[in-house]
């Protein structure tokens, strides 16, 4: 087994990033991984004390083959860090594991990580591994592709990520161009391309967005487990980049997920399923109320 590296990128929520840590050690694999943290600096004064508390704990854990802490000696925001990290490790080690300091990982995280990575390594459609999964209602394939690439916990290689493009205008022209905006936005279920508008308007700064159109411009696949292997903790007021509904938030796979070689082509069932996720999560809460008071009445007793 070949363990990649894993980039964890931090700022200023100790308590966040404790728990991202203890997730990764409960996974038997993280004593033979690398483990990268970007610790970004502050952004203002008042933030100073607490990146300074998540710094002494950082340079005090262990538990994995190697740790390195990156301290950033100014403040970067996340979409830089994060690019720079990820270049960083791919350009040494051709491949990374990257978690964000609000993400808790399953103990079958770094397994299903490692056996994606090494399973599609020379297969060019494939571009990244992927360790969340949406809370859809249905039994989902034990794994399956998507096209585009993902922000929640994720893998991939050098010649994956040599295909990222910074430039938010490019790709947003790009998909007009071909007219590929509906089927960018999961068919109308998600306004990922408002999310691209808003990033080139300087209104967000999302890295990921920028990821997903790359990946999708370019027709790549990304592999999904059926079942999360990872929780996002961080959807509160807390975080720099956070959503405040916790509609995101499922169970974790509760045993491995198994990575068999399957077709390389988009798993259209899947697809629909989260496209119809997209749209019951997005809906007034009114309406949503309503729905589930509806479903409630016409359960059988």
């Amino acid at each position: 087994m070949r363990y990649a590296p894993i980039a964890l990128f931090a700022y200023n929520r100790l308590a966040h990033v404790t728990q991202t840590v203890d997730a990764l050690l409960r996974n038997r694999e993280a004593r033979s991984s690398e483990l990268y943290v970007f610790s970004d600096a502050a952004d203002s004064v008042t933030a100073s004390d607490s990146v300074d508390a998540v710094r002494h704990y950082l340079r005090q854990v262990s538990g994995f083959s190697a740790v390195h802490v990156v301290e950033r000696p100014e403040n970067y925001g996340l979409a830089r860090s994060i690019i720079d990290g990820v270049t960083r490790l791919c350009e040494k080690h051709g491949r990374v594991i990257v978690v964000e300091d609000d993400l808790v990982t399953s103990p079958h995280f770094l397994r299903y990580m490692n056996d994606g990575l090494n399973l599609y390594e020379h297969d060019e459609r494939v571009i990244s591994i992927h360790g969340y999964q949406y809370p859809v209602t249905t039994s989902l394939p034990e794994t399956f592709f998507l096209t585009g690439a993902d922000c929640w916990g994720w893998a991939t290689w050098k010649r994956g990520w040599d295909l990222f493009e910074p430039d938010g205008r490019l790709l947003l022209r790009q998909l007009q161009e071909r007219k590929l905006t509906h089927r960018f936005d999961f068919d109308g279920a998600y306004p990922y391309t408002r999310m691209l508008k808003k990033q080139i308007a300087g209104k967000n700064n999302s890295w990921a967005i920028r990821w997903y159109a790359s990946a999708f411009l370019k027709d790549k696949l990304t592999l999904y487990p059926g079942h999360s292997l990872v929780q996002n903790i961080g959807t509160d007021s807390s975080g720099t980049h956070c959503s405040t509904t916790g509609a995101y938030t499922g169970d974790m796979a509760d045993s491995p997920i198994r990575v068999d070689r399957i077709g390389v082509e988009e798993n259209e069932f899947a697809r629909d399923q989260i496209a119809r996720f997209h749209r019951a999560s997005r809906r007034p809460m009114p309406m949503r109320m309503l729905r589930k008071l509806t479903n409630l009445v016409r359960r059988p007793q």
